[in-house]
């Protein structure tokens, strides 16, 4: 019996031992600045003098000031225009990348090239591009465009820009779905006449439920905090304030009005809003998702 318990206790330690590291980067990078946050909105704090306790204030500020709202609402139309549309094209670039063609392998690294770089580097090269009197794209047209100084166009500019960006990194994950479902699924509906499309709709959806995902959920997450590229592209909030998202206006109060407070509640907002969301998502995709082939 003592011997048992010095194992148990011996393997104790030994667990804790493991966990150790990653208890130690889930405390000092997520519960920590989420709890430093938290207490901010409780303070008023212009980032230079001292800092006054105001108990809810900030929250009550925040929710009288109808440019967050208005940033949430134009933060929910960027992802609802950038999310479905790298989704499908990132779909389709993986499936044509797996059917082995010519230069498959060169072209996987170059539409990686974007997801890499930095995004206020690429604002900059696509402000050029977008420009309206010198800018490449207008000059290919042959016409002035006003892309990112018309209301009406700048957040779609911007929406492209940014799916740009991202449909390398969806198809490369994709990529590797498609990869992981055996051969022998798609021969054996063959043999059942089974055409193309319903093997794309019955067999390789499905099975690739687990990669979109994993893929909603980070985009969607990374779409709501979309940031560099959008003040590269349109500094100010953009012609009208049309492209004044959610994490640009706590930039703008934290650093321009110095309203530190103010933007921590704005910051506590968005982290409510993403794990409503992405439980939402993990709810809605784990009564559809199957990891088992065999079953």
């Amino acid at each position: 019996m003592a011997g048992r318990r010095q194992g148990a206790r011996r393997d104790t330690r030994t667990a804790y031992l493991l966990l150790g590291p990653s208890l130690f980067g889930i405390s000092a990078f997520l519960v920590l600045p989420i709890l430093v946050v938290a207490w901010l909105a409780l303070q008023r704090w212009d980032l230079i003098g001292p800092r006054t306790f105001v108990g809810l204030d900030n929250v009550v500020a925040v929710a009288a000031d109808g440019r967050f709202a208005r940033s949430l609402l134009i933060t929910a139309v960027f992802v609802a225009i950038v999310i479905p549309a790298q989704t499908v094209l990132g779909l389709v670039a993986a499936l044509l990348l797996n059917r082995g063609l010519r230069g498959s392998a060169a072209f996987r690294v170059l539409y990686v090239l974007p997801w890499i770089c930095a995004p206020l580097v690429l604002g900059v090269v696509w402000r050029w591009v977008l420009a309206p009197t010198d800018g490449a794209l207008n000059a290919l047209i042959g016409r002035r465009v006003e892309w990112l100084a018309d209301p009406v166009l700048a957040l779609p500019s911007v929406a492209a820009v940014t799916v740009w960006t991202h449909v390398g990194y969806v198809a490369l994950f994709f990529s590797a779905g498609l990869r992981a479902i055996p051969d022998t699924v798609h021969e054996a509906a063959m043999l059942d006449g089974a055409g193309a499309g319903q093997r794309f709709w019955r067999i390789t959806l499905p099975l690739l439920r687990p990669t979109t995902f994993f893929v909603l959920v980070t985009q969607i997450i990374a779409t709501f905090q979309v940031f560099d590229s959008v003040y590269a592209l349109t500094p100010d909030g953009g012609p009208q304030g049309v492209t004044d998202v959610v994490a640009g206006r706590i930039y703008y109060e934290a650093f321009e009005q110095r309203a530190v407070g103010q933007a921590a509640v704005m910051a506590l907002v968005l982290f409510v809003l993403l794990v409503v969301v992405t439980l939402v998502q993990q709810r809605w995709f784990s009564r559809r998702t199957t990891y088992d082939l065999s079953t």
